[in-house]
């Protein structure tokens, strides 16, 4: 835990007022005036898509922003990750999306309003707390960060597919391609090098994680930990569909972890290589394999 004396410049608000479907939208007035009560000039970043989000925030740590919130999901977090990773510049998530794993993993209260009262706290006081982020970069030299998990399996192609598909609207569009690729479902060849040591095996499903959970909670490397300077790796080898469909429940719970086709791994450094995947980082579409995802401790200062 850190604290900071000096008066920094004000608290850049990032929203996404249709995560969650929209539930939390009218709350957004209420949140506001929750962070001004911390005493600080609060300002709200504009943006119309995922782009310009990301670009808004960067934009705002390099004008001298104090802080930077995040109000949304998953993909909202990933965005002002983007702009504030390996600096000084603290963050606070909102939970107000579908999918909120990395606010609720990283110790934030699931309720927006409750969330919002800790970051003003630790705004007041000038407390953070430092966490671990992973990064990952392709061959090309792209780097992008993320906080919860890097899927490369069977969730990544599945969310390829759903991306593609222009019918149906909405989450049966994602029901209708796990119909899809589970009719397709095949191993493929990974080569996975931790910290510089190879292993050759064949997989449908391969998560990074620095955070247990992804997808909503489901809490597929329940031993990951954001604050050991580790990243877990947990393989599904090689499964059929049936075993996939009985075994994918228990990762609610964690309990696949205890299967005979299923293996965790723990390292500093991933390499990560096949042919074909597209990853997504906290469910948001990201690097195309191969990369190479290393842990970094205390990149991130969340108020907390």
């Amino acid at each position: 835990m850190t604290t900071d004396d000096h008066l920094p410049g004000p608290v850049a608000v990032l929203t996404n007022p249709s995560a969650g479907r929209g539930r939390h939208r009218a709350l957004l007035p209420r949140l506001l005036d929750g962070l001004a009560a911390a005493g600080r000039p609060v300002r709200l970043l504009s943006a119309s898509s995922p782009l310009e989000a990301e670009a808004a925030c960067r934009a705002a740590v390099v004008e001298g922003a104090g802080a930077l919130v995040a109000v949304g999901g998953d993909g909202t977090v990933h965005r002002a990750v983007q702009a504030v990773a390996g600096t000084d510049v603290p963050f606070g998530p909102v939970p107000a999306g579908t999918g909120n794993d990395f606010a609720l993993d990283t110790g934030f209260p699931a309720d927006p309003l409750a969330a919002v009262a800790v970051i003003a706290d630790a705004l007041r006081s000038g407390r953070s707390r430092a966490v671990d982020l992973a990064r990952m970069t392709d061959t090309d030299g792209v780097e992008r960060w993320y906080g919860a998990v890097l899927a490369a399996g069977f969730d990544a192609i599945v969310n390829e597919r759903a991306n593609r598909m222009r019918w149906p609207r909405g989450p049966r569009r994602y029901d209708l391609a796990i119909v899809v690729e589970l009719a397709r479902l095949r191993p493929r060849r990974y080569t996975l090098r931790l910290d510089g040591v190879p292993h050759e095996l064949d997989a449908v499903l391969v998560a990074v994680g620095n955070c247990p959970t992804y997808g909503g909670g489901m809490r597929i490397c329940p031993d990951a930990d954001p604050t050991d300077g580790l990243l877990d790796v947990v393989v599904a080898g090689r499964v059929n569909r049936r075993t996939l469909i009985r075994v994918k429940p228990r990762i609610y719970q964690g309990t696949h972890v205890s299967h005979p086709l299923v293996t965790s791994y723990r390292a500093r450094t991933v390499e990560l290589t096949a042919d074909g995947i597209t990853t997504y980082a906290d469910g948001e579409r990201s690097l195309t394999l191969p990369v190479t995802i290393s842990a970094v401790p205390g990149a991130l200062r969340l108020l907390r």
